[in-house]
């Protein structure tokens, strides 16, 4: 494809098409992030409620005093540690330290689960602990039957805490049975990484393949495009014979003595609608050739200081009859070179300096600006004119496009001349651009990539024509 609009077009494609499936892969994989979070979650919970269900149901009834042990303690946790007694916490249980005997029925829940149970009373002071690094949790009792509690190096438990009574129906305190989250933080901390990683990775394969689909499904657009071009092209130089018949055949007419003067007029008209139409299939050969890179150019180093006043002094005499101040401001202390086709480049210029004179009303100025910025010559054509809708200067470059009706009117025109102009620069490796106020004038800014002469020349800083 070497039309720049497909070109453009394909990435928008590809661009959007990859946008979308980005977003539509971070919702799916939050969604699948927070599904296994909560599922994680759900079965953490449902595991230390199990376990603190039981160790309530077999301890509470042998509870006769409030904030007292009873034997019942030690038979079902063997290694528990009372508060006050001088019992050390490295004796608390630790993974693959113990044997299971140690531990009574609640073996296997302190070896692979990483549990702690801990005993409070009603004022939420600790009586005893057992299981998994008790010593380093918040030494805070809080009453909450659900928690989620951080040790000192930032570890997460999720606790349960149930209220205990004594046979006579006395606030014994709280049994808190807790659960190590390191295993959860392990698998989401994983499972971050994975997301982090695979969905860029994901995006980048969606937008390859997005610019492989959108080249496949243009490549029917482009094919036609290709076969109008060439249409036109063929129709283009088909038309300009017959046309050129007409005017020799016209002409001969005029040379008649015995025509009438009504016949003169007839034939005056066929001649002016004649000319318009193959300035207008010129315009389409034209237009044609360089969209499809056919036409030839004469790369030559063109000064852009001259071109400027050669077209200064022949639209002079134009804006003199319109009423304008046409003027020139040179804004640098070298003569700037392009690589280009002067009568290409010409074109493009003396186009832009006829719009500006052609919608400019009398009394108004039409400034032609040469400056160089950043490695480019710069050409801004200004005016006071009647300016352009911003909603439609998106569209001024397009071929046919015209503002309104009753410009098309009282203007004429093919409405082919910017869409030359833009093709053009284009060809010359630039870009032409507007800016315009309703009321307030245009501005057609053309850059073009410069090429320094050896021959360094002075230019005036202002030239006025």
């Amino acid at each position: 494809m070497q039309i720049r609009l497909f070109r453009k077009t394909r990435w928008q494609l590809a661009t959007w098409y990859a946008v979308v499936m980005a977003l539509i892969l971070s919702l799916c994989g939050f969604v699948v992030y927070e599904v296994i979070i909560d599922a994680y979650v759900v079965s953490i919970n449902r595991e230390l409620e199990s376990v603190a269900g039981t160790l309530h149901d077999v301890i509470e009834p042998n509870l006769k005093q409030p904030g007292i042990t009873e034997p019942v303690f030690r038979q079902v946790l063997p290694n528990i540690c009372l508060a006050q007694s001088s019992c050390s916490t490295q004796k608390i249980l630790r993974h693959g330290k113990t044997t299971p005997d140690e531990h009574g029925i609640f073996s296997p829940v302190y070896k692979d689960k990483q549990y702690y149970i801990r005993f409070v009373d009603g004022s939420g002071r600790l009586i005893a602990v057992a299981g998994f690094q008790a010593d380093e949790l918040p030494p805070t009792v809080l009453p909450q039957v659900w928690q989620t509690l951080k040790d000192l190096q930032g570890n997460r438990y999720s606790q349960k805490s149930l209220l205990l009574h004594t046979q006579d129906n006395q606030y014994w305190g709280y049994i808190q049975v807790g659960r190590s989250l390191n295993d959860l933080d392990n698998r989401l901390a994983a499972l971050k990484v994975i997301l982090a990683l695979g969905l860029p990775i994901t995006v980048l394969l969606v937008g390859g393949s997005s610019w492989w689909l959108a080249g496949l499904a243009m490549r029917p657009i482009d094919s036609s495009y290709k076969q109008m071009q060439q249409f036109t092209s063929d129709a283009s130089h088909e038309l300009r014979t017959p046309l050129a018949a007409i005017n020799a055949t016209v002409e001969t007419l005029f040379d008649m003595e015995y025509l009438s003067e009504e016949a003169r007029d007839i034939l005056a008209s066929i001649q002016r609608q004649n000319y318009r139409l193959a300035e207008l299939v010129q315009d389409m050969l034209l237009l044609s050739r360089l969209e499809q890179q056919t036409q030839a150019t004469q790369q030559i180093h063109c000064c852009l200081n001259i071109l400027i006043n050669d077209l200064l002094e022949e639209f002079s005499a134009l804006a003199a009859a319109a009423s304008l101040q046409l003027t020139s401001l040179v804004l640098c202390q070298e003569l700037l070179y392009v690589m280009g086709d002067e009568d290409q480049l010409l074109r493009v210029l003396s186009n832009l300096i006829a719009n500006a004179i052609q919608y400019t009303p009398a009394g108004g100025y039409v400034t032609v600006i040469l400056k160089r910025t950043n490695g480019h010559a710069v050409i801004e054509v200004q005016d006071t004119g009647i300016g352009i809708a911003s909603h439609e200067q998106k569209w001024i470059f397009d071929r046919f496009y015209r503002v309104n009706s009753d410009r098309s009117r009282r203007t004429g025109g093919s409405g082919l001349g910017l869409a030359i102009a833009q093709a053009i620069v284009q060809a010359h490796g630039g870009s032409i651009q507007v800016q315009s106020q309703v009321g307030k004038g245009s501005s057609f800014i053309v850059h073009l990539p410069l090429t320094e002469k050896q021959k360094q020349l002075t230019c005036l800083s202002t030239d006025e024509n």
